[in-house]
């Protein structure tokens, strides 16, 4: 009878420690490797839809750093709907206008994804929703496109400073995004979406 009681209470101690084995692994890998991410809107159609569920690897930018057409999450600047913070820049767009090239130092806690359109060090100018970046435009085919809005339209060039990335959603005519408050420090970037698992007709790389 007792060899059994200690047998149970081994097989219980042996359970409790592959639960916690199992739990400990399963956050320190969302914590420091992969993390699943809801999209809590749509800027960023038709790439990703509302409602759609990535994964984003934490680790890679670590390694190296972003580049032109990666798929970012991040987190934005404090109190970002207040605008920029330069009131001649990343207003409401328009003739004449340059989107924000002024950096905010709060972070928010909130997180955003959009992609990677400016480098450190690029000239960026917006022209009827397309990046012109150095000068060259994009390679959008990905954007949903904009009907003539003013808020799609930054002529003036700015430059992206040092250590700092420019982010805008795909979906141009109805993203918040860096246009308005300005680029993001490279400390800010919490990784790349590489996948999408949800929904199931959605499944595959970004």
């Amino acid at each position: 009878m007792k060899k059994h009681r200690k047998s149970a209470v081994g097989s219980a101690v042996e359970l409790i420690l592959i639960v916690a084995t199992a739990l400990g692994l399963a956050l320190a890998i969302q914590a420091f490797i992969i993390k699943p991410y809801r999209i809590p809107s749509g800027s960023m159609l038709p790439t990703i839809r509302l409602g759609q569920r990535v994964l984003v690897d934490r680790l890679g930018d670590d390694f190296s750093s972003p580049h032109v057409g990666e798929i970012i999450v991040f987190h934005p600047p404090k109190n970002y709907d207040l605008g920029c913070l330069d009131t001649s820049e990343g207003q409401t767009g328009g003739a004449g206008q340059s989107p924000c090239g002024v950096p905010r130092a709060e972070e928010s806690s909130e997180t955003f994804i959009k992609r990677v359109v400016g480098l450190p060090g690029d000239r960026i100018a917006i022209k009827n929703g397309h990046v012109y970046r150095n000068g060259v435009r994009e390679h959008d085919a990905y954007i949903a496109g904009c009907a003539g809005q003013a808020s799609c339209n930054f002529p003036v060039p700015i430059t992206v400073p040092h250590g700092d990335y420019y982010m805008m959603g795909d979906n141009r005519g109805e993203s918040d995004d860096s246009r308005f408050w300005g680029p993001v420090p490279r400390s800010w970037i919490i990784g790349d979406a590489f996948f999408t698992y949800w929904p199931p007709d959605r499944i595959g790389t970004l």
